[in-house]
């Protein structure tokens, strides 16, 4: 067992709390932080209390800021929905430290390039790992216990850091949670591995009204084989675009099987399978879900701008940012406050694919004949 590390983590939903739970259960020290403080609140005078994969009970430790997560600890893990990844990590830039490690679970839309450059405007030089899912999967059933669904065999990483920096990401996330990672080739790639957002696009549509209606309702058991063709469908276009980067990534029916521990099948005979061992998930019981609300306009969108780069289009992906737009009053394309920040629309492929190893996005231009088309990316 390696050295016990201090780990901060930001966020405090199932995820979070998964997170800490995995973390604690390897012998590290985990402390939480809440942004709105309320995440948190019930665990200052109580355990935090694990059911299902992990089976556990320990008080874990609280940060009341983003400064005293950042002093307090070896490295950082960002553990919450993608539409809060700016907000957190606009709090946490000014007190990172150089060298220091941050982890971001599961990344999403170019995240560790925005983190990156506002560390670089105060000349701190930190890795980033960016993760294309998450660790484990799970629920929280109140504010101090969650449960925990599964926790995954492999995950897909990279690292962004200055070329000189002796860090090996892959390493340290081993001596965190054990022998369960891949490493990826860059941002670009890891983003093209989180089948997330494309796979709650097909769950969310063809369940709309259980999640209105705030049904209690297995997951994998309505992903029948309707949906699971849908599911299948989507994962062709996106594994196009990562073929025209020619970038590795693993397709749903490997994401089902190492993170679910089924065979290899139909994805709605996998889903069944999952739904009969007891690890199919609740479906949302909202229609404000992260399966919409966040994946939509962080997932869904920039693979529809890479498809568009590469020139292959990801028409149903498209098509579901479109739908959802329309079903919600939204427009989830203009949503991403990180790639609104980025302004993608100034840069090229090369630009992205250099800032997807390096975490630095800068203007190449020699490339200003291929730009993206700034009302369709933003």
């Amino acid at each position: 067992m390696s050295d016990v590390k201090r780990i901060g983590i930001a966020g405090a939903g199932s995820i979070a709390f998964g997170t800490a739970a995995l973390l604690h259960q390897q012998g590290h020290t985990p402390m939480l932080w809440s942004p709105s403080g309320a995440g948190t609140a019930g665990l200052e005078s109580a355990p935090l209390c694990v059911e299902g994969a992990i089976k556990t009970e320990f008080k874990v430790g609280i940060a009341q800021s983003a400064k005293d997560l950042a002093e307090q600890n070896d490295a950082l893990i960002i553990a919450l929905p993608a539409y809060g990844h700016k907000t957190v990590m606009d709090a946490l830039a000014p007190h990172v430290r150089n060298g220091q490690h941050i982890i971001i679970s599961s990344h999403a839309s170019l995240g560790a390039v925005y983190l990156t450059q506002a560390l670089a405007a105060r000349n701190v030089r930190a890795p980033i790992t960016a993760w294309g899912t998450t660790v484990i999967t799970g629920r929280k059933q109140s504010d101090t216990t969650v449960k925990v669904n599964t926790v995954r065999s492999l995950v897909d990483l990279c690292t962004v850091k200055d070329d000189a920096a002796n860090v090996n990401g892959l390493t340290y996330c081993q001596q965190l949670f054990g022998d369960r990672f891949q490493e990826r080739d860059g941002l670009l790639a890891i983003s093209l591995s989180n089948l997330n957002p494309q796979n709650h696009l097909g769950i969310a549509l063809g369940n709309i009204t259980r999640m209105e209606r705030g049904e209690v309702w297995s997951q994998g058991q309505n992903v029948t084989p309707k949906v699971g063709q849908l599911l299948e469908q989507l994962d062709l276009e996106r594994l196009a675009i990562a073929n025209a980067l020619d970038l590795k990534v693993r397709t749903i029916f490997e994401h089902f099987h190492l993170s679910f521990h089924v065979p290899v099948a139909s994805i709605s005979d996998m889903n069944q399978a999952m739904h009969a061992q007891g690890n199919g998930g609740i479906g949302p019981a909202t229609a404000d879900s992260r399966y919409v609300t966040e994946d939509v306009p962080y997932g869904l969108q920039l693979t529809a701008v890479l498809g568009r780069l590469v020139d292959q289009p990801a028409t149903l992906h498209e098509a579901g940012i479109k739908i959802f737009s329309a079903m919600y009053g939204r427009d989830f394309s203009n949503e991403n406050n990180i790639l609104n920040a980025l302004e993608l629309n100034r840069f090229g492929l090369n630009d992205l694919q250099r800032a997807a190893r390096t975490g630095l996005l800068q203007v190449t231009p020699e490339q200003g004949v291929q730009r993206l088309n700034a009302t369709e990316s933003t």
